[in-house]
């Protein structure tokens, strides 16, 4: 399915630039600068983190009157014949710029096993720990001109991305309350004191490594000091503070720790940050399913749209992918609870950036359940599928064979890339 553009009125477009806080202060670039910043930059990734199950049906695939629609409306998009539920007025406004896989499907229906199995493409085994899509990006497309870490997690307490066998330095730096700061990175002494703590600890350093290189370079410590110590004096800290952004632009994604975490994340791809993500928690929801969806989408739209305009606003969308996805859907099914219980079989997720399609749709589902036939997605792709996808876009060899540290080969992706999901040379060259 690949609808056209609807026309959208005026008063929606001014609706949605004061909604997104487009900074109108910004100088516009030239299209032959644009182009060279489009050609030089490494792609990132973005990933919106929906933890506990986000309902396809509340949000991105609405069947309203029928049996599984529950008490969700639908209202259209900028992309003709694309209706979302209504709990997304300011996404409407933007669909023109995603790519709508609606028949995503996925192997593991527990949170901790389907958090697994989305975050890295394979299936959870107590022999290997797999590395999150982050990890393989910012180990793949290093950048030595960023002084920060370059796969970041924002917002999130639990199932948090992992370097697995890339090695432990390739996790995610954590900030739990993104845009408040970040904590203990600011030397609580004079430079002459830090400096000579410092000497103190490259010489019990040196101390330890002598006779024992392999424990030295299991423990990560001398580099991660190195790290740290570089990270501390960076002018890029400065990204993970908002302190010199308009409140316009602050109110525009939403006074909520997603919030702040999306406008964060805008501003670390800006200095170069290869991989971060984005984490809103809270929809499990086995009970009132429909006012819990509710409650967090209302935090998850306006982040969402702004996003989407402000990277595009400062030519930032091209090389940067949005990724909206969470470990698994809701049951078609209303339990007598009012809730919605887990569902891998057909789920949502939404693309926008990097060389994806835009204002598609991939997939349907049905209108109607009936339990016993248990019914399957039409056009499915699958998570590992979806995941190759994104490495191709990044540049990133999905079927690479990595030797892991116990000497295992692996590759980086479990499956072909899917072309109709790309546009230009990026699709071409899938099957190159």
């Amino acid at each position: 399915m690949a609808p056209q553009h609807s026309t959208i009125g005026r008063r929606s477009v001014l609706q949605m630039m004061a909604a997104c806080g487009l900074s109108m202060s910004l100088a516009p670039m030239t299209a032959q600068a644009a182009s060279k910043r489009r050609s030089e930059r490494p792609k990132s990734l973005i990933t919106l983190w929906m933890n506990g199950g986000m309902s396809q049906l509340e949000t991105w695939d609405p069947h309203p009157g029928t049996t599984i629609g529950g008490d969700v409306s639908a209202i259209p998009s900028s992309v003709k014949g694309l209706s979302l539920s209504d709990f997304l007025p300011q996404m409407a406004e933007q669909m023109h710029e995603v790519c709508l896989i609606r028949s995503l499907t996925s192997l593991e229906g527990d949170h901790a096993r389907g958090a697994s199995y989305v975050k890295t493409g394979y299936r959870l085994e107590p022999t290997l720990v797999y590395p999150s899509l982050g990890a393989i990006a910012a180990h793949e497309l290093p950048d030595a001109n960023v002084e920060i870490p370059q796969h970041v997690s924002l917002g999130g307490d639990n199932f948090f991305p992992r370097g697995g066998y890339l090695g432990n330095e390739w996790d995610a730096f954590r900030v739990l309350d993104p845009g408040r700061s970040v904590t203990n990175l600011r030397s609580g002494v004079s430079d002459t004191r830090a400096q000579q703590r410092t000497n103190g600890l490259d010489f019990l350093g040196q101390q330890f490594t002598k006779g024992r290189p392999s424990a030295a370079k299991d423990t990560l410590h001398s580099d991660t000091i190195r790290r740290a110590l570089k990270m501390m004096s960076s002018e890029q800290l400065k990204a993970f503070e908002l302190n010199d952004e308009p409140d316009m632009v602050k109110r525009a994604y939403g006074d909520s720790r997603f919030g702040r975490g999306c406008l964060v994340a805008r501003r670390l791809v800006e200095v170069g940050v290869r991989a971060v993500e984005v984490c809103l928690n809270g929809f499990d929801t086995h009970v009132n399913n429909h006012d819990g969806q509710k409650s967090q989408v209302a935090m998850l739209d306006p982040a969402f749209a702004t996003l989407i305009a402000e990277l595009r606003q400062r030519d930032l969308l091209d090389s940067t992918i949005v990724l909206c996805i969470s470990e698994f859907g809701r049951t078609p099914e209303i339990n007598p609870a009012g809730g919605r219980d887990h569902h891998p079989h057909w789920f949502s997720c939404a693309i926008a950036g990097g060389g994806f399609q835009q204002g598609v749709v991939i997939g349907e589902t049905p209108a109607d359940i009936v339990k016993e036939t248990k019914p399957k997605p039409v056009d499915p792709i699958t998570i590992p599928q979806l995941y190759s996808t994104i490495m191709h876009a990044m540049g990133i060899d999905w079927n690479e064979e990595f030797i892991t540290p116990i000497g295992r080969p692996i590759r980086f992706g479990d499956a072909a890339p899917v072309a109709r999901l790309l546009t230009g040379k990026l699709a071409e060259t899938v099957s190159a």
